[in-house]
């Protein structure tokens, strides 16, 4: 049986990271950094039935000690790094904090896996955010990053310390340039999912609009758990390399209102308000990813439909208020 430890695993992608792995067999441990009541922490992994599965490990990115302990009791075969501070909003406020989690916290792992597991196969989530103010119309593997955020930056230098480790050290290491990726287990600060809960309280009377800020922002999105598939098929690989991870579809927020509110039966026009305080300091206009590697490569393709998703998070959100929608777990 194999071994994985996933860092994050009480995230969004690490609870369908953890789902996927299990229905494989594999025998799965998380990294569980003890600041929320056991509730909210295991929040996601009840909603997919897994929380009972999941061996849990008291470790914190930035304790290499407890990471190396984590480490040998897990002995795995397969790490993913996903845990990070990732919600690029905080990123500006609290700068510092996020270079330390989400770029010196992976390099915090590099290490305690070329120490205590060198054999293991690393895998970093690295994000689309690293391209920032695009210098292509599309990107690939091969397009220069320009980060526009703290969060960008410290994804950036976690990218490029994979990179290092995998050169320097021989470890299997890959990277995974994930673009926008969502679910019904989104956090609820992230716009999609911000959009997706209004949609439902509007519908059920709870509330009459939402605030949002650029509506004319466009993301590549595609669903968690199909991102979280190729995520493994880098780990299968006899060589470890970095692959872009897209739908090449890109939309924009406003076109994504749309689709939410419209699977409510309502028009999103009446409901959706903007405000200039909901901005970015340093806005990122446009992504848009270019997957062939990945296809071709790895046989990776999306199967959910970005009309699937919104209608799947909607009817989630509703479910969570009280309404009468049909739950559906991708």
């Amino acid at each position: 049986m194999k071994s994985a430890l996933i860092t994050g695993i009480t995230g969004q992608d690490g609870a369908y990271l953890a789902r996927m792995l299990l229905g494989k067999g594999y025998r799965v441990h998380g990294l569980l950094r003890r600041s929320a009541s056991s509730d909210a922490i295991g929040e996601r992994l009840r909603w997919l039935g897994i929380e009972a599965d999941v061996v849990m490990l008291d470790a914190d990115l930035m304790d290499l000690s407890s990471i190396l302990r984590a480490v040998e009791m897990s002995r795995p075969d397969e790490v993913y790094n996903l845990a990070a501070q990732s919600f690029v909003k905080t990123s500006w406020t609290q700068p510092l904090l996020t270079g330390q989690v989400t770029g010196m916290g992976a390099a915090n792992m590099l290490e305690a896996v070329r120490i205590a597991a060198p054999r293991a196969r690393f895998y970093q989530a690295s994000s689309s955010e690293m391209y920032g103010k695009i210098q292509a119309p599309v990107q690939d593997e091969r397009t220069p990053f320009y980060p526009r955020s703290p969060y960008a930056a410290a994804k950036a230098f976690a990218h490029w310390m994979t990179v290092n480790y995998r050169e320097s050290f021989g470890l299997h290491a890959s990277s995974g340039i994930l673009f926008n990726h969502e679910s019904p287990l989104r956090g609820i600060e992230f716009v999609t999912r911000k959009i997706t809960d209004a949609v439902a309280r509007i519908r059920l009377g709870l509330a009459d609009h939402v605030v949002l800020g650029n509506l004319d922002a466009r993301r590549d999105w595609g669903h968690a758990a199909d991102y979280v598939e190729a995520m493994w098929l880098m780990l299968q690989q006899e060589h470890a390399d970095d692959y872009v991870v897209a739908t090449g579809r890109s939309t924009s927020v406003r076109e994504f209102c749309r689709l939410a509110f419209a699977h409510a039966g309502l028009d999103w026009e009446r409901h959706v308000r903007v405000d200039a305080a909901h901005l970015r300091p340093a806005e990122v206009d446009v992504l848009h990813g270019d997957a062939s590697k990945a296809r071709r490569a790895l046989r990776w393709a999306p199967r959910i439909t970005l009309e699937e998703m919104v209608a799947e998070m909607v009817e989630a959100d509703l479910e969570r208020l009280g309404g009468k929608g049909k739950r559906r777990v991708a």
